[in-house]
Parts: C-alpha cells; structure tokens; sequence
C-alpha cells in the first residue's frame, strides 16, 4: 500500500486532513489543492462500482478533483467496464500521468476490487437494489464510501448500513449532491433561521413523465442474455427473473435504464428525485435524525396527496401539480421556492439576508466529490453521510408503504417502527435471494 521507505497513503491522509482540522469543529471544509501537490502514493486511490451513466458520470467528476486516482472499475457489463478502463487511461495519458496509476483494473466482481488493499475509497453507482449489499462489504472492508442515493432499497437496509459505517469508522457520503449546491443550502437556512416565520409546509415535485412514481412488478418478456453482460450478478441479492433490455439495456442506449421503475430493482420516482427533495425538506426541517410522525397516502379521504405530518405540525405535501421538481417551503410571514434551476422569495428582499455569526449555520459545501475527499483526509463528517441518506430514504420509503396498504400510517422515527401496525412493519425489509444477506 505504501512504497519501500515511504508513508502509508491511508496515514498521509489522515495526518494531513487531522493536522489542519484540529480543533475545528463542523461544518469547516478544507481547501482543495491541485494534483501535483501529492506525490502518487499521497494520492487517495479510488475504485468504481457500478459504470453505467451516472457511474461514469461520477467517474469524470473524480477525475477532475485534486488529490484522488482512479486505480479500479467494476461491472458486470464487461463492454462497460472496459470502455470505463478506457476513459481512465486516456484521461491520465493525456495529463501525462500514466506512471502515476501504471494503468486502471477492470473487474466484473465487485468484491475482487474490495479486496484490494491499496484502494481507499468506492464510489457506488449500481442500480439501487445493490446498495446495501455492497456499501456494508466496503465498510467492511476498510473502505470510505460514497454511495449513490437513494441509500437503499428498504428501511432496514438504510440503518444497517449506517450500522456499518459506524463500526469501521469510514468517511461515507450519499449522493444527494442538492446539498453541495448553494442555492439549496441557502434557502435552508434562511427556513432554519426563521426568515419566513414558523414554516407550516413543504411541497415538493418528484417529477414525471415516463417513470412511475410508484415501483411496478416487472412483467416484462424475457429476451437473450448479452454475451458481455453477467445477468446473475446483476440480479444480485434481488429475485430471480429473465433477462429484458427495459432492465439492463446495452451501452450506448438512449436514456435512462428502466430497472428504476421496478419494485424488485428500485422504489420509482420516490426514491429517484424524492431522494433528493425529501432530503432538502428534512434538511429545511431539521429533521436530519428523524422524520415524520405520520404519513397519509394518496386516497382522497384525508388528504389528495401524499402527505407526511412531523410532531411539529410542518406538513410536507408531494404536488405533482407544481413546476417540475422544486421544493416550497412555506411559513407564517413568507415563502421560499427553490430548484436546481433557481431560488426565489415572498417577500424577494429574503434573499438578500445576511446570516450573521449568531444564527444557526448549516455544513457548507460547495462541491460534492471534492467534500468527501476533504473529509477523507480529516476525518470529519461528509455533508451528506450515512445517517443523512438513511433518514432521507426513509422518508421516500416510507411514502411507498402507506401508498401500497392504502391507510395511514404513525411512525415512530426513534424506534424505526410503526405504532401499533404489524402489517407495515413488514414491510420494513426486504427478501434478498441468496447467497446475498446484509452482514
């Protein structure tokens, strides 16, 4: 892991970042240095899980930041993986730094990239059904995680992992990159700071269009197999079905992969952009440790909407009706409507507050690859951790289980349990097909 006389990265990292955060407490952020600053041992060495769209995505954001290398990808699609090998090696030619990696690994199985003890971190961006499984190996394994949202694919699933991170002490971010955005982070704290009175409610837009908002059982014909593509390990821990392109389509595809649709692979549009909404209304709320008392469906009988309550009587409402995908928080004395598009105010004069020193300040964060590696090094929290994505799941989780039983529902966020419902408690987990289980 460290060359012959020298220091060990995974010391380097910690001893910098602890030398220059001592002492300061949250939500301080280091500033990024360029790459040459580190010399290729110094580096912190990252592996992909996961390179489809978004994992490639995410691969070109690392390999922008100062300081990381991409040393290792995985897939079970070796056309993917291979063309994810190619991006990483043709990036470090053209940087003129081959002999900084000596070339990027590609591996089908995730656990064979685990295993490898000159690795750092993963970054995790398999299909959600995944999540779980292979965020708590890494922890396991000694690894920092950053793990795409939504966390996972049940309330169960979420607080097992945050169980993991806490037992080996990693650095984990979820994905919800909103929260690294500062129009975001704005308009929560003028709501935490009261600038809009008592907030009274939430709305918030999840989208539409050619997703359910709901999962759907997969009824889908069954078509051959790709050659390159390992259908049993993408199934993983989910149950067993036939090979269709809607599912696991070949790269190169346009769109996006219809496996989000699906109960056995996803939780739909609630889980796909409510992870990111409900987490900027929990974090408007201040709920980052808890979350609704009681959830209404979608029935008419109370409520149209899907509608959460939390003990302080701030109601959040998800409107399909409204612009697409923006959250509106509104109280006694104003309102403030915020997308990743723009931030706007009643009254408008709002958005030109200063938030003086006394007033409660959020963790700040202006970029999200670049703030999981910065805690990398110091060991701080990540602005997004895993306590953070569980609760946020949960409430996206939670909004499915009223829907599908078709009544309201009380929650207790401290206990994790329904009050008094059997049924829904059931439905806290889900089955995993083996050999695949949680720890």
């Amino acid at each position: 892991m460290s060359p012959k006389g020298g220091i060990n990265r995974r010391e380097f990292v910690k001893g910098v970042g602890g030398a220059v955060a001592a002492g300061l407490g949250l939500p301080y952020i280091m500033t990024s240095v360029s790459r040459g600053e580190f010399a290729p041992s110094e580096q912190i060495a990252l592996g992909f899980i996961g390179v489809g769209k978004q994992g490639v995505g995410l691969m070109w954001g690392f390999l922008n930041q100062p300081g990381c290398r991409v040393v290792a990808v995985c897939d079970v699609d070796e056309q993917k993986m291979k063309a994810a090998q190619g991006i990483v090696d043709e990036n470090y030619t053209q940087q003129g730094g081959r002999a900084m990696i000596r070339g990027c690994t590609g591996y089908r199985d995730f656990r064979e990239l685990l295993g490898r003890s000159d690795i750092d971190g993963v970054v995790i961006a398999t299909p959600d059904h995944w999540h779980s499984v292979i965020s708590i190996e890494a922890c396991k394994a000694g690894k920092d995680v950053y793990c795409e949202k939504p966390l996972a694919m049940s309330i169960v699933e979420t607080r097992e992992i945050v169980k993991a991170a806490k037992r080996s002490g990693c650095v984990f971010q979820t994905g919800s990159m909103q929260r690294s955005d500062y129009k975001f982070h704005q308009a929560c704290e003028l709501v935490r700071n009261g600038y809009i009175g008592q907030l009274k409610n939430v709305r918030l837009c999840v989208g539409s269009g050619t997703f359910p908002i709901f999962p759907v059982a997969c009824d889908l014909p069954a078509e051959p197999v790709p050659e390159n593509l390992d259908w049993d390990m993408w199934l993983g821990p989910a149950l067993w079905r036939l090979y269709n392109s809607r599912i696991a389509p070949p790269m190169g595809s346009p769109g996006w992969a219809h496996w989000r649709d699906y109960e056995d692979y996803a939780g739909g549009l609630m889980t796909d952009w409510g992870a990111h909404h409900y987490d900027i209304a929990q974090w408007g709320i201040g709920a980052d440790e808890s979350g609704p008392a009681e959830i209404y469906p979608e029935d008419g009988k109370e409520f149209k909407m899907l509608t959460y309550r939390y003990s302080n009587g701030v109601t959040v409402v998800r409107d399909d009706n409204m612009k697409s995908r923006l959250v509106l928080f509104t109280g006694t004395e104003g309102e403030i409507e915020v997308s990743r598009e723009f931030i706007d105010a009643k009254p408008q004069l709002l958005l030109r507050e200063h938030i003086g020193p006394e007033k409660i300040h959020l963790y700040k964060s202006r970029n999200h690859y670049a703030n999981w590696l910065e805690c990398i090094r110091s060991r701080q929290r990540a602005i997004c951790d895993a306590e953070v994505g569980c609760r946020s799941a949960t409430v996206c989780l939670l909004g499915i289980i009223a829907n599908r039983l078709g009544r309201p529902l009380k929650w207790d966020p401290a206990a994790e349990r329904f009050i008094g419902d059997g049924e829904a408690d059931r439905m806290l987990s889900k089955p995993m097909r083996s050999p695949w289980k949680l720890t």
